[in-house]
Parts: C-alpha cells; structure tokens; sequence
C-alpha cells in the first residue's frame, strides 16, 4: 500500500513540472561514470536495463516507454509497475547474452552490477558496446568505494548509504532530461527514509547480533551472508544493531561453524522467487536451519527469530528503505527491542 500511495503523490505532483523553472539538459553532457566518461549528444530513445534494481529506478523516472528489454531478475516487480513491465520483453532471468542485448538496437544498456557490463563483464565489455555505437551506464551503488576485480560480489571499502541511490537517480535524471522527475523522485524517497527511521523509535536494539542469509549454492554449504558495509550493514546501522560479519566483501561466503561463534539472535531470509541457487527457496532455508545440528541451537533459531525479507531490500535499491521498516517490525514482534 506505501508503494501504491507513493505512486499517486508521485503522479499528481507531475503537473508542475512544466512550471518548476529548472533548466533542461545541455546536449552534450558527459559524466564520470565508474572510471570512465560517457557522452551523450542527445536524450536516449532506447535503453536495456540489466538488473532488477536498475530497472525500478527507471520505471520510477517514468521512463517505462524508453525500455527495450530488461534481465537479471530476483522478484516481482513493484506492483505498480506490473502492467508497464509486462509489455516489454524479459531478455534473461539471469544474464542475458551479449548478442541479445545488441538486437534490441538500444543507445543507452544501464547495468545495476558491474560484474555484467565492465571489465570482466559476464554479458559484454563496455568497449564492446561503445564500439557499436552503444552507450553504457552502471550504478554507481557498485562501484563508489567498491572493487569488483574478484569476478564474485566485490569488496565495498565503504558502508552503503541511500545517497548512492539518491546519486544514480540523480544521473540518469540528467541523462534523460527528466531532472524534475528525479527531483521528486528523491525527495519522495528522502521522506520514506525519514519515517522509516522515526518509525524505529522503539526499535533500537544496541549490538543484537543479525544474520542476513541471502542463499547458498548448496543448500548445507557455506552461505552468502551480508557484509560490514553492505545495504544489509546500512539496515543494522539504522537500526542499532550488529552484523555478525565483520568482512568488507559484499556478500562473503562463510561457513555456519563460523557463524556459530557469533549465535545470531536474528536471522533475516531473503525471499525471492528466483531459483539459481539451492538455497533461494525461503522454504529451504527455514528447513535447514531447524534441522542441521550446527545452525539449530542458534539462539535465533531455538526462538523463531525469522524475519523474511524481499531479496531486493538487501541489494542497494530503492526497496532498502523498505527493510529497514521491515527489521525494525520483526525486532519489536520478537520483544527484543530497547
């Protein structure tokens, strides 16, 4: 319902655009774009969008006339967007080729993970788009203080914080000419972070040790749990309490001996309907836990101390405003809160 009364605010306050006096894009703009400059002589008329999180942004710009294909999905779309969505052609679940890419004939390819379109790009190179006349752009919540050079998740040398959000709407706002839209797209977003943590008043739970599992590749090997500087850490910095991993890499994998010594008090499950890994299913993990000799005498596990959470509000998205709301209820449900 928050989403869907956003979308109407959003909606209406469209209509003083046309008078809000800010100035339009001057063509051609170049920005510094993870590493490298990018130059566009005009507006794009075409664009893929490679990744769940990216594409949100964009339809959130109102730009779902501009998408010629999208890939690299986790969940359903926002549901106010599912009718948009459901026009365009889905390219991959996962990573699409790099052949299916360039058949859409795009200018513009915005990827939301550099590991797709960037040095080691699991879908093109972006000197192999720029060769064909194709611009690209990726989020800058993957590569400001992040180092991707691994091939995995990367290593984030920073803690994540909605600004990088706020930044890459602000960009592709300018790229588009749409800067009123972006404008109010972030102040929205600004108030929703605000009463996401007004809401938590009663929620501050002072070094609660926290589990975000994302999934494992095998259902009892190591686990891609959420790293000290990941959204996840943002989440439990607003929150106040602990992350029982203390790497910089995003999402490391960490065996549950490991994670043993820290006896999380929460565990918090992602929820997506993909299944390319064992343990995406939220189902399978429940299991698992409750059985596996190691992870059930968790503390968080002996009392049911399940918070399910939407796979996209542990990526750096839009929708991690939404797990901070979603934590701070589960932590008050469970008693835990100080």
């Amino acid at each position: 319902m928050r989403h869907f009364l956003t979308t109407i605010t959003f909606a209406f306050g469209l209509t003083g655009f046309a008078a809000s006096g800010l100035a339009a894009t001057q063509y051609p703009l170049t920005i510094s774009n993870c590493g490298q400059k990018v130059t566009f002589q005009k507006a794009p008329a075409k664009i893929v969008s490679i990744g769940q999180g990216m594409t949100e942004i964009l339809f959130s710009l109102g730009l779902a006339d501009k998408i010629a294909g999208t890939a690299v999905w986790v969940g359903p779309i926002l549901p106010q967007y599912a009718e948009a969505n459901g026009k365009i052609p889905r390219l991959a679940d996962n990573d699409p080729s790099f052949e299916s890419v360039v058949g859409k004939e795009p200018d513009l390819v915005a990827a939301e993970f550099e590991w797709h379109v960037g040095p080691q790009g699991s879908v093109g190179k972006r000197e192999q788009f720029s060769e064909l006349g194709i611009n690209t752009y990726i989020a800058p919540t993957d590569c400001v203080a992040k180092v991707n050079a691994d091939g995995g998740d990367g290593v984030r040398k920073e803690l994540f914080t909605m600004d990088l959000i706020y930044q890459e709407i602000g960009e592709l706002a300018e790229i588009f000419d749409v800067e009123d839209r972006g404008d109010a797209l972030i102040a929205d977003l600004k108030k929703r972070e605000a009463d996401a943590v007004a809401s938590i008043s009663g929620a501050k739970s002072k070094d609660l040790p926290i589990l975000f599992w994302f999934s494992s590749k095998e259902v009892g090997g190591d686990a891609f749990i959420a790293g000290k500087n990941s959204a996840p850490a943002y989440i439990l910095k607003t929150i106040g309490a602990r992350n029982v991993v203390t790497t910089e890499e995003e999402w490391p994998l960490v065996g549950w001996e490991t994670i043993a010594q820290a006896n999380p008090a929460v565990i918090v499950i992602a929820t997506m309907d993909r299944r390319r890994y064992a343990a995406d299913d939220p189902k399978v993990k429940l299991e698992f836990l409750g059985k596996d000799p190691v992870t059930s005498q968790f503390d968080a596990v002996k009392n049911k101390h399940f918070v399910l959470m939407d796979a996209q509000s542990m990526n750096p998205t839009i929708r991690t405003i939404d797990g901070i709301e979603v934590l701070a209820k589960g932590i008050k449900s469970f008693g835990l809160a100080q």
